[in-house]
């Protein structure tokens, strides 16, 4: 009995290392240890902080000053009214604004993008250390943070699940099933009908973008979010769709199988979700996401859903989304030429 359990297991083991499962086992662990190393930590070299200020507000001579004398920390850059200075924000010239507040004198409110970000962080751990240089243990000159995201928690993480939707379907679910096709015989029994690649390509691209399109609308209705601008979201999400689609498309074809499938969208997956989801809060992620093409969809999701931005702001993120769609689909339509692994 005992013969025969071993044999079974090292039938498993084998069977687990010819569909790549063991490069699953290896590619996590190593991929987790070098996100956690890109994280920030503490002994993180500061950055130059980008701020702006407004021309007409009365600033303390303290403040002033100490800001002068960390040129090399704090970049000033003077606006000329707040909605400026807003403006500025919105297309990520600066890093914060300082405002005079209204509820304490001397003192002052922080005006950002999103309150978690780390920009946010270092602005007010920077000034938090010249306050306390320029006049001991007065008062911090930041009272309070104003977000230019007012949706909630909720709605902040929105462009995350949506990027998350996406990249399932078009690494994990298409990539598997264009290999279930291949595996079972049923490509090659349908390319000996009239039946042309092209066609069975875009029925396939037709599929992915439809499920896609399903799970971001289910997700807008059961948490009741509705986009600023609908037609700019609705473009970005059917150019987003279609790259991803077709990427997904293209990995299946890599693959013999489903198992091996499934392995490598997980070893896609995770790399193209959390640096990009995880931007915000790393100065190292924000440096390497957007060299990934997750990042050219996360952007434009952030910036239409939390900021009010419009498609004709992003137009090198879709035409860039649109020809990876259009140059995986080419590499599907060859490989498929070719009869790959059928």
């Amino acid at each position: 009995m005992m013969k025969n359990i071993l044999l079974l297991a090292l039938n498993d083991l084998a069977i687990a290392y010819k569909n790549k499962t063991f490069f699953l086992i290896l590619f996590i662990p190593l991929f987790v240890f070098v996100s956690l190393s890109l994280v920030d930590g503490n002994n993180t070299p500061a950055s130059t902080i980008k701020i702006g200020l407004i021309q007409d507000d009365a600033y303390t001579p303290e403040f002033i000053n100490s800001i002068k004398a960390s040129s090399e920390l704090v970049v000033v850059t003077w606006v000329r009214n707040e909605q400026d200075g807003i403006r500025l924000l919105k297309e990520h010239q600066i890093d914060g604004m300082l405002i005079a507040n209204s509820d304490a004198s001397g003192r002052l409110t922080l005006q950002v993008v999103k309150k978690d970000a780390f920009h946010t962080i270092a602005i007010v751990q920077s000034f938090s250390a010249l306050q306390k240089t320029a006049q001991g243990t007065s008062p911090d000159w930041i009272a309070n943070i104003s977000s230019l995201n007012q949706g909630g928690v909720q709605r902040e993480t929105l462009p995350t699940w949506i990027l998350m939707l996406v990249l399932l379907i078009g690494f994990i679910i298409l990539p598997a099933q264009v290999a279930e096709e291949k595996e079972k015989r049923l490509l090659l029994a349908l390319l000996q009908t009239p039946i042309h690649e092209v066609q069975w390509l875009i029925a396939k691209l037709i599929l992915g973008m439809v499920l896609i399109i399903t799970a971001v609308l289910l997700l807008h209705l059961l948490g009741k979010f509705g986009p600023v601008h609908l037609f700019d979201y609705i473009v970005l999400i059917l150019v987003g769709s279609y790259c991803f689609s077709a990427y997904g498309i293209c990995l299946g074809f890599l693959c013999r199988n489903q198992a091996s499938a499934r392995t490598l969208g997980v070893i896609f997956y995770l790399p193209h979700l959390l640096p990009s989801a995880m931007s915000d809060v790393s100065q190292k992620l924000t440096a390497i996401a957007p060299f990934l093409p997750s990042f050219q969809l996360y952007e434009p999701l952030q910036s239409i859903l939390l900021e009010d931005g419009r498609m004709a702001d992003m137009a090198f993120d879709w035409i860039y989304l649109f020809l990876l769609g259009t140059l995986m689909f080419y590499f599907s339509y060859r490989l498929m030429k070719r009869r790959w692994l059928m």
